[in-house]
């Protein structure tokens, strides 16, 4: 019976060491346990500089994180160093019709010393048009085109090429008839000139600029009111070159130059309907480069609006077809490529 209780004890004791084994080794201990959660102390404000400062770089930061702004279009870069070029562009506000050019006109007087304004009329026209325009653009410089209707529907293709380079174009009459000539009536004259801005639009295939030209600087009084009405600017002139007369295309830049520099600035008359033009452009354009002459492109605040009955006119007259309803497909079939 001895023996029976030394061995119960021998097995409390021994499992009285296991478990104090176990809970030592086994059992998590405090050094083990998470840490205590212990209140930061708050922050201090930033400064006013400071906080305006992190604002701006917290945008900064988030627009870099956004799509990247689409860049600006630069206007393409003039391939001649040493081009004429344009000084600077005026918008002309036509309202009540203002008029252009000192030879008829004395109250705008809005160019400075050295500055003049090329313009162009008759076109267009075969051949001396785009020479015109060839010359121009070698000069990287612009001028004002007064297109005659009739020619506006013969060669459409060429005034929008005008048009394409950044030219203004305004109008010429229909026809090129005197408008002062007495034996005209006002409803001829008014169809002469409606009739003409339309021809431009519809060769354009935009609105034309409210700038006009009087044929033969001929201007009728009761034309220049209409015309004033209308918000249309009348253009005349401060030197003509009179290439018209010209024999050869020296005697039409001897003849511009020698004017420009008794004026010393001015709106010059030339026609781009006219050969020696053409092929005197080239070297007038850098004469008056070398002269110090600059310049000025004319361009109109807002476009002219036909009239649709002489918008009507031309496609009747033009005998042009009808818009077809029935679609390409059944119009035109490729029958070989």
């Amino acid at each position: 019976m001895r023996n029976a209780f030394g061995l119960m004890l021998a097995s409390v004791v021994a499992a009285v060491v296991i478990a104090g084994v176990w809970f030592w080794t086994s059992s998590p201990r405090a050094d083990a346990a998470p840490p205590q959660t212990i209140a930061a102390r708050k922050a201090e404000p930033l400064p006013p500089a400071a906080a305006a400062q992190a604002a701006k770089d917290d945008v900064q930061v988030t627009a870099s994180l956004s799509k990247p702004p689409v860049p600006v279009q630069q206007k393409p870069a003039c391939a001649n160093p040493d081009a004429l070029g344009v000084a600077r562009t005026v918008v002309i506000d036509t309202t009540g019709g203002p008029g252009f050019g000192f030879e008829h006109f004395k109250q705008l007087d809005f160019l400075q010393d050295k500055e003049v304004v090329l313009t162009f009329d008759d076109g267009p026209w075969p051949n001396n048009t785009p020479a015109v325009l060839k010359a121009l653009a070698d000069e990287c410089t612009k001028g004002v085109f007064f297109a005659i209707g009739k020619h506006a529907t013969y060669h459409p293709e060429i005034l929008k090429q005008v048009a394409a380079a950044g030219h203004t174009v305004g109008a010429h009459t229909w026809s090129h008839v005197n408008l002062n000539n007495k034996k005209m009536t006002e409803q001829q004259v008014k169809d002469e000139l409606e009739k003409g801005f339309s021809a431009v639009r519809m060769a354009l295939g935009a609105q034309p600029a409210p700038f006009f030209r009087f044929p033969q600087l001929q201007h009728n009084p009761a034309a220049m009111a209409y015309l004033g009405g209308r918000n249309v600017a009348m253009f005349s002139t401060d030197l003509d070159s009179f290439d018209f007369r010209a024999n050869n295309p020296e005697q039409i830049i001897t003849t511009v130059m020698t004017k420009v520099d008794k004026l010393g600035k001015g709106i010059i008359l030339m026609h781009d309907f006219q050969k020696n033009t053409a092929e005197a452009l080239p070297a007038l354009l850098r004469r008056l480069k070398a002269g110090g002459y600059k310049v000025v492109q004319m361009k109109a605040k807002a476009p002219l609006e036909t009239l649709p009955e002489y918008d009507a006119m031309l496609v009747k007259d033009a005998k042009l077809p009808t818009i077809s309803s029935r679609p390409v497909g059944s119009v035109v079939q490729t029958v070989t490529e």
